[in-house]
């Protein structure tokens, strides 16, 4: 049996009352022109689509750190060394002896159908290029040059037909494998991870509401909303350099949002109806109270996510926008799209019931007010005697959560975190086998030097980069046609994601390239895959602060407007730092690679990649201010009525307990969709939301805050004098008994 709703519309809006404010205004009109706000949505979603497919731009993965060593280094090898600056494949044959006329025969067979695949520019020959077969003589490695310098653009087809090659090419004791970033995109798997929490989500709201057409109202507004901001991805694109993996993050967050905006709504909808509103007059007062607290939340992401233009990478801005724009749609959606549903099915809204256990019937009280579920009530109540205790406890449990964090290890997970069955992982490990680990991460040194003084600074410079410490080769010089460009490959002794080999690049950078120059003009740079990862990761950690302390104060402030509070604003700052922190331990303990990591397809030490915490922490610190959002709106409301500081947190705690727990629930089964995704990146930030949203929605949300607030008492709401003259009244909580006549007791009976 679901929530009872009167069986005829006992209350209407007082003649008397105010007005509702402009988001009731805007729920009413687009209630009333609900058909002409489904059509401008059509058209919307048409324009949207029209235009990313006239000028979409395509992703983009630079990820060099502006003004870096490494950047100038690429650019002078691009610029002097054209014909070898687009993506490469590595082709790594393993044989008891790569030198042999019957290997060689197919080495050779094998590079000569490769040359003649669409955008393969060059084959190299690696029985004439030095240092291409390992010293024991049963690894080869040649490189197959592309005509297209962002792997992205090489067609996923035309790749497999690369590695259908090499598969044909093998046969007892020889063994062929591709690598590279090409290789890693065509093998990557698509999941449809956004149906299966579409489907997952479908399933928690349909225990929630018991309703068919009250749990599709959430889903019918989101997958509105994702249709258009996915829509609008490629015009995005085109604009700012997006990541491949930004569409993933930006279409799950909107899906996540757009679910739990919308759950929002239609519980707070059906407890208008439970007080006797009409449709109409139910869905303004929805949009004039839950509705202000969703474009605080949203509020909320949009600000956390504008952090990451702190960093100043152009892969960032471009995460930044696709969520900004998904977290925009999804509120432009709750506003506009979600009343005008509401015109078709709020009358119906608990049609087509289905049988999921019983449910307890909306009571209301004496002064005409919901009255709480009795167990989300006596779990406030116990909070409430318990408040030391549950704040001590939350604490220490989120601090040993947080505590692997500690001993994460930054880098840029590579072919080496692949899956064990994968072409492009199989030809990092042959390789690390062959050649020595650094072979998967050498360093190109470019430098440019004078005719005068070329072919002696050169010799000088190689000399000194061959007897530094942590280098197992170096190649000869090679001049570009001009004469005044060279490329040395350094090849580490150690792995691209060790210590030692980012101890290697400064100590060149620092020490050795300096002395070998020195009263010469020749002017040298240390470039390469693994120094733009080591830049990268400089140049975020020294402006991660600057991102943290930029996100918490902006989305302080945004909280002391809404809930004029000082404190309020404090202790979610506090407390969602610590649940980012959590998740961020959390995320490191299955990155170890131990039997955690193994369950979500985490089989080596991973390391996290720099940007990764950083993307992470505004995605996590907007979503937790969303539950924060709910909770202290409806905790504030009850504060405004009664005056009464452990009545508002225990009814507010009860009135949002269900609603929270939903709507994390709804966000995990979304994020965890994505876990299963070959890409490192995505794994990772599923996992983290994951983690994130259920420790902020239990640990956090349902017994810390409570507890805090019950200890602090009416300090909560403390204010300066100051501050309460000048701050704008935006009244999250909303003005609910405006809505309503006065009663009597007998119009709550049902009718006979």
């Amino acid at each position: 049996m679901t929530d009872a709703v009167p069986a005829r519309d006992n209350r209407q809006r007082s003649p008397d009352a105010p007005r509702p404010g402009p988001l009731g205004r805007l729920a009413g009109l687009a209630f009333r022109r609900r058909g002409r706000v489904l059509i401008a949505w059509a058209v919307g979603l048409v324009i949207a689509f029209g235009l990313s497919t006239a000028f979409g731009g395509e992703f983009a993965n630079a990820s060099s750190a502006p003004g870096s060593d490494s950047e100038q280094a690429q650019r002078l090898l691009g610029e002097r060394f054209p014909g070898q600056s687009g993506d490469t494949v590595r082709v790594v044959v393993r044989a008891d002896e790569v030198t042999s006329a019957e290997v060689r025969r197919g080495v050779s067979a094998l590079l000569g159908e490769l040359g003649r695949m669409p955008h393969v520019a060059s084959v190299e020959d690696p029985y004439s290029a030095k240092g291409s077969i390992a010293p024991d003589g049963r690894t080869l490695a040649a490189r197959v040059y592309l005509d297209v310098t962002n792997p992205n653009d090489m067609p996923v087809e035309d790749t497999e037909r690369l590695l259908a090659a090499a598969e044909a090419a093998e046969r007892d004791g020889l063994e062929i494998a591709l690598g590279g970033r090409a290789v890693q995109l065509a093998e990557a798997t698509r999941s449809g991870s956004e149906l299966i929490g579409l489907l997952a989500a479908a399933a928690i709201l349909l225990i929630m509401f018991g309703s068919v057409v009250a749990a599709g109202l959430p889903l019918a507004m989101a997958i509105g909303a994702l249709a258009v901001s996915a829509s609008l991805v490629g015009v995005v694109a085109a604009v700012v350099d997006v990541p491949d993996f930004a569409p993933i993050i930006g279409m799950t967050l909107g899906i996540a949002l757009g679910i739990d905006y919308a759950l929002l709504l239609v519980t707070r909808f059906r407890e208008w109806r439970a007080l006797g509103l009409d449709p109409e007059a139910a869905t303004v007062a929805t949009l004039d109270t839950a509705g202000r607290a969703v474009l605080v939340a949203g509020g909320t992401v949009m600000v956390s996510m504008s952090g990451l233009f702190v960093v100043g990478l152009s892969i960032m801005n471009g995460t930044a926008v696709v969520t900004m724009v998904a977290t925009l749609v999804v509120m432009v959606a709750a506003i506009t799209l979600f009343p005008a549903l509401l015109g078709y099915l709020g009358r119906r809204i608990d049609r087509l019931r289905v049988p999921l256990g019983r449910r307890r019937a909306a009571q209301i009280s004496a002064d005409g007010h919901l009255v709480p579920a009795a167990g989300w009530a006596r779990w406030s109540r116990l909070v409430q005697r318990h408040n030391v205790l549950a704040i001590v406890t939350s604490v220490a449990l989120l601090l040993v959560l947080a505590a692997p964090f500690l001993g994460v290890h930054f880098g840029l997970p590579d072919a080496g975190n692949d899956p064990e069955d994968t072409s492009n992982r199989q030809a990092y490990d042959m390789l690390a086998e062959g050649f020595g680990p650094g072979e998967n991460g050498p360093l190109l040194v470019a430098a440019e030097v004078s005719p005068a003084e070329g072919d002696a600074a050169l010799q000088r410079l190689q000399a000194e980069l061959g007897r530094t410490a942590g280098v197992a080769a170096v190649s000869p010089p090679r001049l570009d046609p001009a004469g005044d460009t060279a490329l040395i490959v350094v090849v580490p002794t150690t792995g691209p994601q060790e210590a030692a080999t980012e101890d290697l690049v400064q100590t060149l950078r620092d020490d050795v390239i300096p002395a070998a120059t020195k009263g010469t003009s020749t002017e040298v740079h240390v470039g390469g895959a693994t120094a733009a990862v080591i830049d990268l990761n400089a140049l975020i950690a020294n402006r991660l602060a600057l991102l943290i302390g930029g996100v918490v104060v902006v989305s302080m402030l945004l909280l002391l407007v809404a809930f004029r509070s000082v404190v309020i604003a404090v202790t979610a700052a506090v407390m969602n730092l610590l649940s980012v922190a959590a998740a961020y331990g959390v995320v490191a303990f299955f990155l170890d690679g131990g039997w955690a990591g193994r369950l979500v397809g985490i089989d080596t030490a991973t390391p996290m990649a720099a940007f990764v915490p950083v993307i992470m922490f505004a995605l996590l610190f907007g979503l937790s201010m969303d539950y924060e959002v709910f909770l202290i709106s409806r905790v504030r409301e009850s504060w405004v009525r009664t005056q009464d500081n452990s009545r508002a947190i225990v009814t507010g705690l009860a009135s949002t307990g269900r609603v929270i727990t939903a709507a994390a629930a709804i966000m995990i089964v979304v994020f965890a969709a994505i876990v299963p995704s070959d890409q490192v990146f995505i794994k990772v930030f599923g996992l983290g939301m994951v983690a994130a949203i259920l420790v902020d929605a239990t640990i956090v949300r349902m017994l810390l805050v409570p507890a805090i607030m019950h200890l602090l008492g009416r300090s909560n709401w403390w204010l300066p004098r100051v501050m309460e003259r000048r701050l704008p009244q935006l009244h999250v909580e909303g003005p609910p008994d405006t809505f309503l006549r006065p009663i009597d007791d007998a119009e709550l009976l049902p009718s006979r």
